[in-house]
C-alpha cells in the first residue's frame, strides 16, 4: 500500500487544487446579477427592447421615446391590480464636495446618477428628513453627504455646475429631482416599474403586461429583474466570472499535471515492490485496481479538506475581488449546494485522472523486476519520441511565423499561445537529448562546489537524463508560461499606448477627474477639440442583428481632422458634417455619400441621417461621426470623454490635464490593471504548482537515494560536501528548466513583437517584467533546494559507519 510519506505530496497537491476549485465555484455561484436598489420593490418591471449586441459588450437597451413611454405607462397603469406605472429615468448628476466631485464611492454607478422622485417608490426609498422635490431647483440627496434640509448644493451635470436646494434626505446614493426636471434631462426611458396592490399576483400581472407590451420590450419578474443591473456592474461581474473560471480550470489542470508526476515517480520507486506482488501471483489488473484505490483514497480525503478550506476562504476572497475591481460593490458570497458537490467530486476525479497513466505502467511491471537492485537508463529517447518532438517544434515555429504576420492582435495572441504550447511540449519531449549539451555548457557553475562534487553533479545529470528532464519539466512549463504571459501583456500594453499617442496631434489632453466625463462648460473652458460619445442603434430591416448598438462621436469636423493623424477619408468630405441630419460612417457600413442612414438616439427618437463622408475603419475611435450639437440635442446627459488642446491650461472643475504620453498610457489603465492582476494570479497559480511539482519529485527522489548518499559519506565526503552536492544538483535542474522555458517563451514574444509592429505601424520594444520571472525561478529554486537539502541533512545526522551500504 501507498505509505503516508509517499502519499503526502499528492494529498497536498489535490487539497490545494480542490481549495481553489471550491472557492472559485462558490464565488461563481454568488455572482448573480443584482436588481438595482431603486427598483428592488417593483414586483414587475417592463424593460425596453434589448440591443442586438454580444454578451460581453454590456450596452444599454434601446430606449423608448418620451411619447412612447408615456403611452405605454398609461396602458400598463390601466391593468388590474396595478396601482401605478412609473417610468424610471436616469441621468448624470454628481454632488460637488468642496468644489470637486466626491471620491467616496466612484465605483458605484448610482453614486453619480439622478432620477425622478417617482422612481423612489419603486425601491421603497423613504425620506429621513424634509420633503420631496416638487419644483425645479429642489433635490433630495443622500444624508451621508452631511447636508441639511434647506442647504445649497452644487450638482455637476452634463451641461455644467447647477445650483440646487436640498429639500429632503434619504438613506441611499444618488440624487432625486422633480419628475419634470428628470424628463428634460433624460427623455429616453428604458424601464417602467409597476407598483401593485398588496394582494396582487405578480405573475398574473406580468402575463397581462406582456399582452400590452408585445415585442416592444420585456416583462421581468423575480430573479429575471437582474437584467436591470447597471451596465458597469454587469461588465465588472462578467470580468470576475472569467477570472474565477480560468482560475478553477487552471487549478484543476495543473493539479492533474502535478499529481500525475508525483504518482509516476512513486510508481517508478515501487517497481521492486510491484514486482514482488506480480511474483506472488497478482495480475496486472489487480495491481492497477490497487493503485486506483490508493489514488481514490487520497482524492476523497484531500477533496473533503480542500472543500472545507475553500468554503472558509470564500468570504475573504469575495471581499478581495470587490476591492481589486473584479466584482461590483453589491457582490455578496452565498453558499449553495452545487459548488460543494463539485468540490467533493473534484478530489477523486483529479486523483483518478492523474493516476491513469501511472497505473498502466504499474500493471506492466514484470515479476523479474523484484530481483533488480539497480537500473541504468538506456538511450535517452526512442525514435517515435524524437519524431514527435521534432514535429511539435516545427508546429511551434510555424505558429510563431503566423503570430508575426497576424493582422489582428487577438489572432496574434492566440497563435502565440498555441506556438508556445507546441514549443513547450516539443522541448519537454526532447529534453533528455538537450540535457547533455546544456550540462556541458553549464560545466563552470557546477564546478564551483569542488572538483569531485562537480564531477558527481555532471555525471548524475548525464547518466540519468530522463530523471533530470522529468524534474526540469515543471520548471520549463512554469517559466515559459510566466515569461510569455507577463511579457505579452506588458509588450502589448506598451505597444498600444505608443500607437495611441502617435495617432493624436495635440500637446495636452484634458480628461475627467473623479467623474465619468466632462461637462459642456468644462469643454468650453478648455477651448480644445472634444469628443462627445453617445450610443445609437441601427434599426432598419437590412441590419443584423436588429437594434445593433453603435458608438457615435459628436465632433467639430475641422478640429477633429486637425487632431487626428490617421484620419483617412475614403469618399465625400468631412467639411459637410454640419446641420442636424448628417453623418460620417466607416467603410464597413457599406454606405455611399448621399445615402440615408437611420438610427435611434438616446432619447428614443428615430432620425434618418444623410451620409456626407466615408472614412477608413481605423480612422475614428467609434462607429459614426455626427455634429456635436446633434448628440447634445438627443442625449442631454452625454458626457465628453476627451478634449485635445495645444498648450497646457488650468483644468476646469471635474477635469485634469495630461501630456499625450501620459494620456496614452492611462487611456485603458483600469482594464490594463485588471488584466495585469489576472496575469499575476494565473502566474502565481502555475508557479506555485510548478514549485510543488519540483519539490514533490525531489522529496521522493531524496528518499530513494539514501544508500547512494551514505556511500558517498563513507567514501570520505564531508556532510557539507554532500549538502553542496544535492544543492548543486537541484540548482542545475532548475537552471536547465528555466533556460529551456525562457528560450521557448522568447521565441513567442519575438513573434508577438513583430506582429504588433505590423499592426501599429511602428517599432515595438519587447518588454519583459524581469521581477516576475525572477520571482518564479526563485520560488522553484528555493523549494527545490529545501526539498533536497532538508531530507539529506536529516539523513546525514547519523555517522556513516552505522549506515548499511546496500540500503
Amino acid at each position: 500500500m501507498l505509505s503516508v510519506r509517499r502519499s503526502a505530496s499528492a494529498f497536498v497537491a489535490v487539497a490545494i487544487g480542490v481549495t481553489l476549485v471550491a472557492a472559485a465555484t462558490l464565488l461563481l455561484a454568488s455572482g448573480r446579477p443584482q436588481v438595482p436598489d431603486r427598483l428592488a420593490r417593483a414586483a414587475v418591471v417592463v424593460q425596453s427592447p434589448e440591443a442586438g449586441a454580444s454578451a460581453d459588450e454590456f450596452v444599454p437597451t434601446r430606449p423608448w421615446s418620451a411619447t412612447t413611454a408615456a403611452e405605454l405607462a398609461g396602458r400598463l397603469a390601466g391593468l388590474p391590480d396595478v396601482v401605478a406605472a412609473v417610468p424610471d429615468r436616469t441621468f448624470y448628476a454628481q454632488p460637488l464636495v468642496d468644489g470637486r466631485p466626491s471620491a467616496a464611492d466612484t465605483r458605484r454607478e448610482d453614486a453619480y446618477q439622478g432620477h425622478g422622485w417617482s422612481s423612489a417608490q419603486l425601491g421603497g426609498l423613504r425620506l429621513t428628513a424634509g420633503e420631496p422635490p416638487r419644483r425645479p431647483g429642489e433635490v433630495v440627496v443622500d444624508r451621508a453627504l452631511g447636508l441639511g434640509v434647506g442647504a445649497p448644493v452644487t450638482l455637476l451635470t452634463a451641461v455644467g455646475t447647477e445650483s440646487y436646494t436640498v429639500s429632503g434626505l434619504v438613506d441611499g446614493p444618488g440624487v432625486h429631482v422633480a419628475d419634470e426636471v428628470a424628463a428634460a434631462l433624460a427623455p429616453g426611458v428604458r424601464a417602467i416599474g409597476l407598483v401593485l396592490a398588496p394582494d396582487a399576483d405578480p405573475e398574473r400581472v406580468a402575463t397581462a403586461a406582456r399582452g400590452v407590451v408585445g415585442v416592444d420590450g420585456r416583462v421581468l419578474t423575480g430573479d429575471a429583474c437582474g437584467a436591470l443591473e447597471p451596465r458597469g456592474d454587469a461588465r465588472t461581474r462578467w470580468i470576475g466570472m472569467q477570472v474565477l473560471t480560468a482560475t478553477a480550470a487552471l487549478a484543476g489542470f495543473v493539479t492533474v499535471f502535478v499529481v500525475a508526476s508525483t504518482f509516476a515517480f512513486t510508481i517508478a520507486q515501487r517497481r521492486r515492490e510491484l514486482g514482488l506482488l506480480r511474483a506472488v501471483g497478482a495480475t496486472g489488473r489487480q495491481v492497477r485496481r490497487m493503485v486506483h484505490a490508493e489514488a481514490l483514497a487520497v482524492g476523497v480525503s484531500a477533496g473533503i479538506v480542500g472543500m472545507l478550506v475553500g468554503a472558509a476562504l470564500a468570504p475573504s476572497l469575495g471581499r478581495l475581488l470587490v476591492d481589486v475591481g473584479y466584482e461590483p460593490s453589491t457582490f455578496e458570497v452565498r453558499y449553495e449546494l452545487w459548488p460543494v458537490a463539485v468540490s467533493l467530486a473534484a478530489g477523486p476525479v483529479i486523483a483518478l485522472l492523474a493516476v491513469w497513466s501511472a497505473s498502466r505502467r504499474a500493471a506492466r511491471v514484470r515479476p523479474l523486476e523484484a530481483l533488480r537492485d539497480a537500473a541504468v537508463e538506456q538511450r535517452p529517447i526512442g525514435r517515435l519520441r524524437a519524431v514527435t518532438g521534432a514535429l511539435l517544434l516545427a508546429a511551434g515555429g510555424a505558429l510563431s511565423l503566423g503570430t508575426a504576420t497576424a493582422d489582428e492582435a487577438r489572432v496574434g495572441a492566440q497563435y502565440a499561445l498555441y506556438a508556445v504550447m507546441a514549443l513547450v511540449a516539443g522541448t519537454t519531449v526532447l529534453a533528455p537529448v538537450v540535457v547533455g549539451p546544456l550540462v556541458w555548457l553549464l560545466r563552470s557553475p557546477v564546478r564551483r562546489p569542488g572538483g569531485a562534487i562537480g564531477m558527481l553533479v555532471r555525471g548524475g545529470a548525464l547518466t540519468a537524463t530522463r530523471r533530470t528532464a522529468a524534474i526540469a519539466a515543471p520548471v520549463l512549463l512554469t517559466v515559459a508560461f510566466a515569461v510569455l504571459v507577463s511579457g505579452m501583456v506588458r509588450t502589448t500594453t506598451a505597444a498600444y499606448a505608443a500607437g495611441r499617442a502617435d495617432n493624436v496631434n495635440a500637446g495636452w489632453i484634458v480628461v475627467p477627474d473623479r467623474a465619468p466625463g466632462l461637462s459642456d462648460r468644462a469643454v468650453a473652458a478648455t477651448g480644445g477639440t472634444a469628443l462627445l460619445p453617445t450610443t445609437v442603434y441601427r434599426t432598419d430591416p437590412g441590419t443584423s442583428p436588429p437594434d445593433r448598438p453603435m458608438t457615435a462621436l459628436g465632433v467639430d469636423p475641422e478640429g477633429f481632422a486637425a487632431a487626428n493623424r490617421v484620419l483617412t477619408v475614403v469618399a465625400g468630405s468631412l467639411n459637410d458634417l454640419r446641420g442636424d441630419d448628417t453623418v460620417v460612417v466607416s467603410a464597413s457600413a457599406n454606405r455611399l455619400p448621399s445615402e440615408s442612414y437611420p438610427v435611434v438616439f438616446a432619447d428614443g427618437t428615430t432620425v434618418s441621417l444623410r451620409v456626407v463622408a466615408v472614412v477608413d475603419d481605423a480612422s475614428i475611435p467609434g462607429d459614426l461621426l455626427v455634429p456635436r450639437a446633434v448628440v447634445r440635442a438627443h442625449d442631454p446627459s452625454a458626457l465628453t470623454s476627451t478634449v485635445y488642446v495645444r498648450d497646457r491650461i488650468d483644468p476646469p472643475v471635474g477635469a485634469r490635464i495630461l501630456d499625450v504620453a501620459g494620456w496614452a498610457a492611462e487611456a485603458d489603465a483600469a482594464e490594463d490593471r485588471l488584466v495585469w492582476l489576472f496575469t499575476v494570479l494565473l502566474i502565481g497559480v502555475s508557479a506555485g504548482y510548478g514549485a510543488i511539482a519540483v519539490a514533490n519529485t525531489l522529496l521522493l527522489a531524496a528518499a530513494g537515494r539514501a544508500a547512494d548518499l551514505r556511500l558517498i559519506r563513507m567514501a570520505g565526503a564531508t556532510r557539507r560536501q554532500v549538502i553542496w552536492l544535492v544543492t548543486a544538483e537541484s540548482a542545475l535542474v532548475v537552471l536547465i528548466g528555466a533556460l529551456l522555458g525562457g528560450a521557448v517563451a522568447f521565441v513567442g514574444l519575438l513573434s508577438i513583437s513583430a506582429g504588433l509592429a505590423e499592426q501599429v505601424g511602428a517599432p515595438v520594444d519587447l518588454v519583459v517584467p524581469w521581477s516576475v520571472v525572477a520571482s518564479v525561478v526563485g520560488l522553484c529554486l528555493l523549494l527545490a533546494v529545501l526539498s533536497s537539502v532538508l531530507p539529506t541533512w536529516r539523513l546525514l545526522r547519523h555517522r556513516p559507519a552505522r549506515s548499511p551500504v546496500g540500503g
